[in-house]
């Protein structure tokens, strides 16, 4: 789905005038209207409210523009995107925002806004819901490329996720990389199956050798100079819990269990269409996690790329596993930075919720940029701690480590630990603990897959790294 600006110069009739209005300023507003105009308003009772509107009438009795509430700055913190619901609301038309005054960040999230307000998967039905009609100029004095690029990744991530498990297995997913790679000019192989145990990588063959869906572990390669940037997502494109197999109810989502390697390509993607310099590298175990004969059972134990042995207490803690052999392999180049990302544990969503991207860093300057990072790219992140007196609690005795330790607490915090234990040759981690899943309609964010932290890692990384 392409998701752009509309062009001024090609637009099909006038310009139309898109006014964003706050309350505090709606009476100096009014003031700069005719009075007729003043009457209109008054009677459709706007008071600019977030992300409220009111079509503004022609002399000749068509649209000349519209108003839309920016909202109180409370409303503002409390929704995102707000001023996004008009743009599936207003009138077809070409607008163009006219406003002097309003900061940069909040125009810059209201242009990326409209544009993801026109998403849709549309793959399986009929285009009904199609796209806005109402387009929008691209903002003087922003960088519209870098908007539009953000878009174009976070559609890819959405796309990926909302796509069912039978449509987005390990060969597919490997497909949808080997067309990224191909956009971008980027190189990127594949290791399967059997092969991964000759390769080194052995917990990704443990957890998707009962598919008949092979395992994998795809590898994507761009730009020839500056620092090295690897990005690791986890890519189970189903889980069904193994012989630990979860419920019906649990079951239900698990085609968004690849949300990290979703999130990683959509990164990957806005990265590459802003021509960093970087050596970025993108790292996907892909499998499923799937129940015949050949699964891997609870009580076994398996060594890692690392040589550390693992017990497996829980089939369903299957994505620390994969990880684990991609974290080693990344961290063998040892880049300046590696981030991973995961839909990795339900105990991240008891602590922050659904919209906010848990996440892990014992790099305090890294930490320090994403924090301001997010807030500025309005995609909330929180840290939690890696936290060392939890250490003893992923230590079983019979092997290195438990993949899954008992008491039910601090799951979050023990499943970054056991991955910290083999990201070791990156001078900086983060690992990103999110839920990759909107579950209700929002302005900007419809039901369905939804990318998080990557917009974040986005705006910090070039200061972490520099290179901005």
């Amino acid at each position: 789905m392409t998701l752009r600006f509309a062009d001024a110069s090609g637009a099909e009739g006038p310009i139309l005038s898109l006014h964003l209005v706050a309350p505090e300023g709606l009476d100096d507003w009014l003031a700069t209207r005719t009075a007729a105009e003043r009457a209109w308003i008054a009677a459709a009772g706007f008071r600019a409210k977030a992300g409220e509107h009111v079509v503004l009438p022609s002399a000749e009795g068509g649209v000349a523009g519209a108003a839309v509430g920016r909202g109180d700055a409370n409303a503002r913190a409390r929704q995102r995107f707000a001023a996004a619901k008009a743009a599936r609301a207003l009138p077809a038309g070409t607008y163009r925002i006219e406003v002097a005054d309003l900061p940069a960040g909040e125009l810059a999230e209201i242009a990326l806004g409209w544009l993801l307000a026109g998403y849709r998967f549309d793959r399986y039905r009929a285009a009904a819901d199609s796209a806005p009609a109402a387009r929008l100029v691209a903002p003087e004095g922003l960088d519209a490329a870098r908007i539009e690029a953000i878009a174009a990744g976070e559609a890819l991530t959405r796309d990926l996720i909302n796509t069912p498990a039978a449509d987005m297995g390990p060969d597919e997913l490997e497909a949808a990389l080997a067309a990224l790679a191909a956009e971008f000019g980027a190189a990127h192989h594949a290791i399967r199956g059997e092969a991964l145990l000759e390769a080194g990588l052995p917990l990704i063959h443990a957890v998707g050798r009962a598919s008949p869906r092979a395992p994998r572990l795809l590898d994507m390669r761009w730009g020839g100079e500056g620092p090295r940037l690897t990005l690791v997502g986890k890519g189970v494109c189903f889980d069904t819990g193994g012989l630990d197999i979860k419920p019906a109810s649990g079951m239900a989502l698990m085609k968004k269990d690849m949300g990290g390697a979703a999130t990683v390509m959509g990164l990957a993607r806005m990265i590459m269409a802003l021509g960093w310099q970087v050596r970025l590298r993108v790292l996907i175990p892909a499998v499923e996690n799937a129940v015949s004969g050949d699964s891997f059972r609870p009580g076994d134990i398996l060594t890692a790329r690392n040589g550390m042995t693992v017990e497996v207490n829980n089939t369903d803690a299957e994505g620390r596993l994969v990880l684990a052999d991609a974290l080693t392999l990344g961290g063998e180049e040892t880049p300046e930075a590696m981030v991973s990302m995961a839909t990795l544990t339900g105990a991240a969503r008891v602590a922050v919720g659904p919209d906010i991207a848990a996440y892990f860093c014992d790099d305090a300057a890294f930490a320090g940029a994403l924090d301001s990072a997010a807030e500025r790219a309005r995609d909330p992140v929180w840290r939690l701690p890696f936290w060392a007196p939890y250490e003893e609690m992923i230590e079983p005795g019979i092997a290195d480590l438990d993949n899954a330790p008992s008491g039910g607490m601090a799951g979050a915090i023990t499943a970054a630990l056991f991955l910290r234990r083999f990201a070791t040759g990156a001078a900086r981690f983060a690992h990103f603990d999110i839920y990759g899943w909107q579950q209700k309609d929002a302005p900007a964010r419809p039901k369905g897959g939804v990318g998080q932290g990557a917009r974040a890692l986005l705006e910090a990384l070039p200061g972490v790294l520099g290179t901005g």
